[in-house]
């Protein structure tokens, strides 16, 4: 593939998820709490969530493990950053949920998909084929975009583990209801899972520097804004005692 045409796609891929952000602040996506049969097909909540994380794992590790490029050592960083990850998301996180019997529309895992497919493409093809010595070289480590993104990308993986554990911990084995969530980021917003994985990525994009990058982390906004935005918006319809001054995504802001 050109140069020329890679970044082609992936400016598309930007210009699609800016394009498409005031729709999916409209469409409440059909699955957890806001799961509906409406959407065809239902499967397994577990086997859905591991197949449309997969891709985002294997993808991203055939692209940059068999790419030409010369991968140099700081890319190395950011392949393990990127598969320790969706090690946890794919293999470890869906064992993990107390959510026996429920299921989602098949409909999503294919979207889903195929949102992780294009994802770990660009990053996998841009650090295994195109990423340079001269664009990362080992003092690279010392750039104050490497050291500042990896602290926020570490930030953002301990809110979204920590705020995981806490949703997962609210429900005794067999339970399906829901509760509110009181510890950790919960005190000031709804939903601090979905806020850690935008400012883990937003680091990613800092500590890489590169537009792939970027597209997924503008994606995960997209993606996840409006989500919490809706989790927000039933948390408030559903429990009368909801905290009122409680934000919906960023504390204090949103």
């Amino acid at each position: 593939m050109k140069d020329a045409t890679f970044f082609i796609i992936v400016y598309a891929w930007i210009a699609v998820a800016l394009l498409i952000f005031p729709v999916v602040l409209r469409v409440i996506a059909p699955y957890g709490r806001h799961t509906t049969r409406k959407w065809g097909a239902m499967i397994d909540n577990h086997t859905g969530w591991i197949l449309m994380e997969l891709p985002a794992l294997l993808v991203f590790a055939g692209f940059y493990l068999f790419g030409s490029g010369n991968r140099p050592l700081v890319t190395w960083v950011f392949f393990a950053l990127w598969i320790f990850h969706y090690l946890n998301r794919t293999l470890i996180f869906p064992f993990r949920l107390r959510t026996k019997g429920k299921k989602m529309p098949l409909a999503i895992v294919f979207m889903a998909i195929g949102f992780n497919f294009v994802n770990g493409f660009i990053n996998g093809y841009y650090f295994g084929n195109l990423a340079t010595a001269e664009q990362y070289p080992n003092s690279y480590f010392a750039d104050p975009r490497f050291i500042s993104g990896l602290a926020i990308f570490f930030a953002g993986m301990f809110i979204n583990w920590q705020s995981d554990h806490i949703l997962i911990h609210l429900r005794k084995p067999g339970e399906n209801s829901y509760a509110i969530p009181w510890k950790g980021l919960f005190r000031y917003i709804s939903c601090p899972n979905h806020f850690g994985e935008i400012v883990e990525w937003s680091g990613f994009a800092l500590m890489t520097w590169c537009s792939p990058a970027l597209a997924f982390a503008i994606w995960t906004l997209v993606n996840l804004m409006p989500r919490a935005l809706h989790h927000h918006q039933w948390y408030r319809s559903t429990f009368p005692d909801y905290p009122v001054n409680r934000k919906a995504v960023i504390p204090f802001v949103i």
